[in-house]
């Protein structure tokens, strides 16, 4: 897998590609559905992972969904296990926290759900067919004691939509001009986000995430993301003593924004009206969050070992 390898993590420990697909040089938007065994045998927990179209392909593929399923010896089928991981054009990929585990079961497939454009996307279109396109990720592993001698929280990721002014009426951008939705999503148990990812597609421009605490009617902002790109999509991971720390019922508020107009560097068509759709040219509106799943006892004891940090940070001791 070029180009996989860094000083940190080396080579990945597993490499599973998709099946080679061709893409012409202009078109519509096309879909790449299909299984790839993984080859694991057991289960392990994932330190970090990547995907990454092949060099030329960059800019035709808009996103890459690999969703894990595992074997049913009842049924003699797969069954989806969990959203491994989520593509899209310019990310790097993903790192786990320490003391948590985004589970790879054995015995499992890859379900690969590929959106590409022909010509490519946006500023970056190079207007060239592509044959014999290969998508590939490459996953890190903790090493097999981690699992045995820890005892981690589960970490997954997971589509938040934002349904206000999207699912519950209609996500449109007039032309030449601009919208704004957002959503709201509580727990019942406490959680640390992780990661915040938004997507949207070619007139999306902005994106945020808050949190609003009920008991006092507090907002606080954690991420302000106000030149968000299509063709430059973004895991922000956040620092393990900055990963917002939710307590039970608190909500999460994600906004994102839309420029419709002539301004957009990436609108391919400021005079066109733009709704909510799964292809390029229309509009999306949610984010790709990892979470940690805590319970009441374990999120005492994640807050008091950071408290701790930040006072023999100020106390000179660290």
């Amino acid at each position: 897998m070029p180009g996989t390898s860094n000083q940190k993590l080396g080579e990945p420990d597993l490499v599973i590609a998709s099946m080679p697909i061709d893409v012409p040089a202009g078109g519509n938007d096309m879909w790449h559905k299909h299984h790839v065994p993984t080859g694991l045998t057991e289960k392990r927990c994932i330190k970090a992972m990547q995907v990454k179209p092949r060099d030329d392909a960059r800019a035709v593929v808009h996103h890459s969904n690999p969703t894990l399923e595992v074997y049913n010896e009842e049924t003699g089928d797969y069954d989806r296990f969990s959203q491994l991981t989520e593509y899209a054009m310019g990310k790097w990929g993903e790192l786990m926290p320490e003391g948590v585990c985004r589970e790879m079961p054995g015995d499992s497939r890859i379900y690969w759900d590929i959106h590409l454009f022909p010509g490519g996307v946006g500023a970056t279109a190079q207007g060239e067919a592509i044959t014999d396109n290969v998508v590939e990720m490459g996953i890190w592993f903790h090493d097999e004691e981690y699992e045995v001698a820890e005892s981690p929280y589960r970490q997954d990721l997971r589509l938040y939509g934002l349904r206000e002014g999207y699912e519950n009426g209609e996500l449109i951008v007039p032309p030449n001009g601009y919208a704004m939705t957002q959503g709201f999503h509580s727990f019942d148990h406490p959680v640390r986000i992780d990661s915040f990812q938004p997507h949207g597609h070619l007139r999306m421009n902005a994106a945020s995430l808050e949190i609003f605490y009920p008991e006092t009617g507090r907002t606080e902002q954690i991420s302000q993301i106000s030149n968000w790109s299509a063709t430059w999509h973004h895991s922000h991971i956040y620092d393990e003593d900055l990963a917002p720390l939710i307590p039970t019922g608190a909500v999460l508020v994600i906004k994102q924004w839309y420029d419709n107009t002539a301004n957009n560097i990436n609108n391919p068509d400021p005079d066109q009206w733009v709704y909510g759709g799964s292809r390029t040219g229309d509009e999306m509106s949610h984010a790709w969050i990892a979470v940690t799943h805590f319970d009441e006892e374990g999120f005492a004891k994640v807050v008091e070992e950071r408290e701790a940090r930040e006072a023999r940070s100020l106390a000179g001791q660290d």
